[in-house]
Protein backbone atom coordinates (compact mmCIF):
# COMPACT_ATOMS: atom_id res chain seq x y z
CA UNK A 1 0.00 0.00 0.00
CA UNK A 2 2.75 2.43 0.84
CA UNK A 3 4.39 1.64 -2.40
CA UNK A 4 1.38 2.83 -4.48
CA UNK A 5 1.11 5.61 -2.21
CA UNK A 6 5.00 6.82 -3.28
CA UNK A 7 3.42 6.06 -7.25
CA UNK A 8 0.70 8.06 -7.04
CA UNK A 9 2.77 10.60 -5.53
CA UNK A 10 5.70 10.77 -8.04
CA UNK A 11 3.21 10.76 -10.63
CA UNK A 12 1.30 13.80 -9.42
CA UNK A 13 5.01 15.20 -9.24
CA UNK A 14 5.54 14.79 -12.43
CA UNK A 15 2.12 16.28 -13.89
CA UNK A 16 2.57 19.07 -11.96
CA UNK A 17 6.28 19.50 -13.36
CA UNK A 18 5.36 18.17 -16.88
CA UNK A 19 2.15 19.63 -17.89
CA UNK A 20 2.93 23.89 -17.72
CA UNK A 21 6.05 22.93 -19.33
CA UNK A 22 3.95 21.62 -22.11
CA UNK A 23 1.13 23.70 -22.16
CA UNK A 24 3.06 26.37 -22.45
CA UNK A 25 5.09 25.48 -25.53
CA UNK A 26 1.68 23.95 -26.77
CA UNK A 27 0.56 27.75 -26.82
CA UNK A 28 3.47 29.14 -27.63
CA UNK A 29 3.67 27.80 -31.14
CA UNK A 30 -0.40 28.06 -31.34
CA UNK A 31 -1.66 30.42 -34.03
CA UNK A 32 -4.04 33.28 -32.77
CA UNK A 33 -7.40 33.13 -33.61
CA UNK A 34 -8.97 36.07 -32.41
CA UNK A 35 -9.53 38.63 -29.64
CA UNK A 36 -11.64 38.77 -26.32
CA UNK A 37 -12.01 41.98 -24.15
CA UNK A 38 -13.55 41.71 -20.81
CA UNK A 39 -13.85 44.99 -19.33
CA UNK A 40 -15.42 44.88 -15.22
CA UNK A 41 -17.97 46.87 -14.06
CA UNK A 42 -19.29 47.43 -17.83
CA UNK A 43 -22.93 46.90 -17.75
CA UNK A 44 -23.17 49.68 -14.52
CA UNK A 45 -20.39 52.46 -16.04
CA UNK A 46 -18.33 52.81 -19.30
CA UNK A 47 -14.87 55.10 -19.16
CA UNK A 48 -13.63 53.07 -22.22
CA UNK A 49 -15.11 50.53 -25.24
CA UNK A 50 -13.58 47.69 -26.74
CA UNK A 51 -13.01 49.49 -29.68
CA UNK A 52 -10.59 51.70 -27.60
CA UNK A 53 -8.65 48.80 -26.41
CA UNK A 54 -8.79 46.92 -29.65
CA UNK A 55 -7.54 49.95 -31.09
CA UNK A 56 -4.54 50.23 -28.54
CA UNK A 57 -3.55 46.24 -28.66
CA UNK A 58 -3.71 46.85 -32.82
CA UNK A 59 -2.02 50.06 -32.81
CA UNK A 60 1.79 50.77 -34.76
CA UNK A 61 0.35 47.84 -37.31
CA UNK A 62 0.64 45.41 -34.75
CA UNK A 63 -0.66 42.11 -36.10
CA UNK A 64 -2.80 39.51 -33.73
CA UNK A 65 -4.51 37.41 -35.61
CA UNK A 66 -2.99 34.92 -37.35
CA UNK A 67 0.28 34.88 -35.48
CA UNK A 68 1.70 32.75 -33.28
CA UNK A 69 1.88 33.62 -29.84
CA UNK A 70 5.30 33.22 -29.34
CA UNK A 71 5.51 36.42 -31.43
CA UNK A 72 2.89 38.07 -29.60
CA UNK A 73 4.35 40.89 -26.93
CA UNK A 74 2.13 40.45 -24.20
CA UNK A 75 4.27 43.17 -22.04
CA UNK A 76 4.19 45.57 -25.06
CA UNK A 77 0.31 45.35 -25.40
CA UNK A 78 0.01 45.62 -21.42
CA UNK A 79 2.24 48.84 -21.87
CA UNK A 80 -0.42 50.09 -24.69
CA UNK A 81 -3.28 50.13 -22.83
CA UNK A 82 -1.72 51.70 -19.64
CA UNK A 83 -2.05 54.64 -21.70
CA UNK A 84 -5.62 54.52 -20.92
CA UNK A 85 -5.62 56.64 -17.52
CA UNK A 86 -9.21 54.88 -17.12
CA UNK A 87 -8.27 51.59 -16.44
CA UNK A 88 -7.32 51.01 -13.25
CA UNK A 89 -5.54 47.71 -14.27
CA UNK A 90 -4.74 46.23 -17.27
CA UNK A 91 -3.81 42.42 -18.41
CA UNK A 92 -3.15 40.42 -21.58
CA UNK A 93 -2.91 36.34 -22.03
CA UNK A 94 -3.12 34.09 -24.36
CA UNK A 95 -5.66 31.23 -23.46
CA UNK A 96 -5.08 27.19 -24.89
CA UNK A 97 -8.15 28.30 -27.18
CA UNK A 98 -5.82 30.52 -29.37
CA UNK A 99 -7.60 33.84 -28.50
CA UNK A 100 -5.84 36.51 -26.72
CA UNK A 101 -7.64 37.66 -23.92
CA UNK A 102 -8.05 41.51 -22.28
CA UNK A 103 -9.03 41.76 -18.84
CA UNK A 104 -9.51 45.35 -17.87
CA UNK A 105 -10.77 47.09 -14.83
CA UNK A 106 -11.97 50.47 -15.02
CA UNK A 107 -11.08 53.36 -12.41
CA UNK A 108 -14.25 54.15 -9.61
CA UNK A 109 -15.29 57.76 -9.89
CA UNK A 110 -15.97 59.74 -6.90
CA UNK A 111 -15.87 63.42 -7.99
CA UNK A 112 -15.79 65.53 -11.58
CA UNK A 113 -13.06 68.26 -11.95
CA UNK A 114 -13.95 71.41 -13.71
CA UNK A 115 -10.50 73.26 -13.58
CA UNK A 116 -8.21 75.15 -15.97
CA UNK A 117 -10.16 74.61 -19.01
CA UNK A 118 -10.41 70.90 -18.66
CA UNK A 119 -13.00 68.61 -17.79
CA UNK A 120 -11.80 65.38 -15.47
CA UNK A 121 -12.84 62.37 -13.28
CA UNK A 122 -11.07 61.47 -9.84
CA UNK A 123 -11.16 58.20 -8.63
CA UNK A 124 -10.87 56.65 -5.37
CA UNK A 125 -6.79 56.54 -5.05
CA UNK A 126 -6.91 60.37 -6.23
CA UNK A 127 -5.94 59.90 -9.78
CA UNK A 128 -6.86 62.31 -12.11
CA UNK A 129 -7.71 61.78 -15.70
CA UNK A 130 -9.85 62.88 -18.49
CA UNK A 131 -13.47 63.29 -18.81
CA UNK A 132 -15.13 61.83 -22.06
CA UNK A 133 -18.58 61.64 -23.37
CA UNK A 134 -19.02 57.84 -22.75
CA UNK A 135 -19.80 57.92 -19.04
CA UNK A 136 -21.63 60.93 -17.24
CA UNK A 137 -22.28 59.50 -13.49
CA UNK A 138 -23.71 61.79 -10.98
CA UNK A 139 -21.06 62.61 -9.06
CA UNK A 140 -20.29 66.10 -6.92
CA UNK A 141 -18.71 69.11 -9.26
CA UNK A 142 -15.89 70.44 -8.36
CA UNK A 143 -14.56 73.53 -9.85
CA UNK A 144 -12.92 76.62 -9.60
CA UNK A 145 -9.38 77.65 -8.75
CA UNK A 146 -7.85 74.63 -8.86
CA UNK A 147 -4.58 73.75 -10.72
CA UNK A 148 -4.30 70.42 -12.08
CA UNK A 149 -0.67 69.24 -12.75
CA UNK A 150 1.68 67.09 -15.55
CA UNK A 151 1.90 65.31 -12.15
CA UNK A 152 -1.73 64.82 -11.96
CA UNK A 153 -1.97 63.94 -15.35
CA UNK A 154 0.49 61.81 -15.77
CA UNK A 155 -0.92 59.34 -12.89
CA UNK A 156 0.12 60.66 -9.74
CA UNK A 157 -2.08 60.54 -7.50
CA UNK A 158 -3.60 63.84 -5.62
CA UNK A 159 -2.90 62.24 -2.14
CA UNK A 160 0.62 61.18 -3.18
CA UNK A 161 3.60 62.89 -1.45
CA UNK A 162 5.53 63.84 -4.23
CA UNK A 163 2.58 66.29 -5.15
CA UNK A 164 3.11 69.36 -3.87
CA UNK A 165 0.30 70.87 -1.18
CA UNK A 166 -2.69 71.57 -3.24
CA UNK A 167 -5.95 72.75 -2.07
CA UNK A 168 -7.21 69.50 -3.87
CA UNK A 169 -6.33 66.96 -1.18
CA UNK A 170 -8.52 69.10 0.59
CA UNK A 171 -11.06 68.89 -1.71
CA UNK A 172 -10.90 65.22 -2.03
CA UNK A 173 -11.11 64.47 1.80
CA UNK A 174 -13.99 67.12 2.15
CA UNK A 175 -15.62 65.02 -1.03
CA UNK A 176 -14.85 61.72 0.00
CA UNK A 177 -16.83 62.25 3.75
CA UNK A 178 -20.04 63.76 1.44
CA UNK A 179 -20.14 60.98 -0.48
CA UNK A 180 -20.28 58.50 2.06
CA UNK A 181 -22.43 60.28 4.25
CA UNK A 182 -26.37 59.80 2.71
CA UNK A 183 -27.28 62.86 4.12
CA UNK A 184 -25.23 65.28 2.32
CA UNK A 185 -24.37 63.06 -0.55
CA UNK A 186 -27.83 63.61 -1.60
CA UNK A 187 -27.72 67.24 -0.36
CA UNK A 188 -24.23 68.90 -1.93
CA UNK A 189 -24.32 68.84 -5.91
CA UNK A 190 -21.68 71.15 -6.74
CA UNK A 191 -18.54 72.76 -4.71
CA UNK A 192 -16.68 75.93 -6.01
CA UNK A 193 -13.09 76.81 -4.80
CA UNK A 194 -12.04 80.58 -5.08
CA UNK A 195 -8.95 82.69 -4.98
CA UNK A 196 -8.51 81.74 -1.39
CA UNK A 197 -9.24 78.24 -1.55
CA UNK A 198 -12.29 78.53 0.14
CA UNK A 199 -15.47 76.46 -0.50
CA UNK A 200 -18.65 77.57 -1.73
CA UNK A 201 -21.54 75.00 -1.67
CA UNK A 202 -24.25 74.44 -4.58
CA UNK A 203 -27.49 72.52 -2.45
CA UNK A 204 -29.47 69.83 -4.68
CA UNK A 205 -32.28 71.52 -3.10
CA UNK A 206 -33.13 75.19 -2.57
CA UNK A 207 -31.46 78.51 -4.21
CA UNK A 208 -29.29 79.25 -1.57
CA UNK A 209 -25.49 79.44 -2.07
CA UNK A 210 -23.99 78.02 1.04
CA UNK A 211 -20.29 79.10 2.18
CA UNK A 212 -18.38 76.80 3.59
CA UNK A 213 -15.43 78.76 4.05
CA UNK A 214 -11.94 76.62 4.39
CA UNK A 215 -11.97 73.19 4.61
CA UNK A 216 -11.29 73.51 8.47
CA UNK A 217 -13.28 71.89 10.87
CA UNK A 218 -15.77 71.05 7.92
CA UNK A 219 -17.38 67.95 9.93
CA UNK A 220 -18.70 70.79 12.35
CA UNK A 221 -19.47 72.84 9.95
CA UNK A 222 -21.74 70.52 8.28
CA UNK A 223 -22.85 69.46 11.99
CA UNK A 224 -24.60 72.87 12.60
CA UNK A 225 -26.06 73.22 8.87
CA UNK A 226 -27.67 70.16 9.56
CA UNK A 227 -28.99 71.35 12.76
CA UNK A 228 -30.25 74.60 11.22
CA UNK A 229 -31.40 72.32 8.01
CA UNK A 230 -33.54 70.22 10.46
CA UNK A 231 -34.95 72.78 12.84
CA UNK A 232 -34.79 76.33 11.45
CA UNK A 233 -35.44 76.02 7.44
CA UNK A 234 -38.29 73.77 8.03
CA UNK A 235 -40.08 77.00 9.61
CA UNK A 236 -38.75 79.74 8.14
CA UNK A 237 -39.04 78.61 4.74
CA UNK A 238 -36.58 76.79 2.58
CA UNK A 239 -36.22 80.20 0.36
CA UNK A 240 -36.15 82.76 2.71
CA UNK A 241 -32.19 83.08 2.62
CA UNK A 242 -30.01 83.31 -0.40
CA UNK A 243 -26.66 83.06 1.61
CA UNK A 244 -25.87 80.66 4.52
CA UNK A 245 -22.33 81.37 5.64
CA UNK A 246 -20.66 78.55 8.01
CA UNK A 247 -16.97 80.49 7.99
CA UNK A 248 -17.24 81.18 11.51
CA UNK A 249 -17.01 79.01 14.71
CA UNK A 250 -19.98 77.78 15.82
CA UNK A 251 -22.62 80.19 14.02
CA UNK A 252 -24.70 80.33 11.05
CA UNK A 253 -24.77 84.22 9.75
CA UNK A 254 -27.81 84.10 7.30
CA UNK A 255 -28.67 86.88 4.35
CA UNK A 256 -32.22 87.03 3.52
CA UNK A 257 -33.25 87.50 -0.27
Amino acid sequence: MKIVSRILIVISALYLLIMPAYLMRRTSSMICNGISINIADSADYQLVSKLDIRNLVSSGGSRIIGVEAKDISLGEIELRLARLRELRVAEAYITIDGKLNVYANQRNPVMRLIAGGGDFFVDEDGVVFRRKKLYAPRLQVVEGNIKVTSQMLNGVSVLDTAVKNTILKDVFDFVEYVRNDDFWSAQIDQISVDNDDELDLIPRLGSQRIHLGTTENYRGKLRNLETFYKEVLPVKGWNKYDLIDLEFTDQIVCRKR
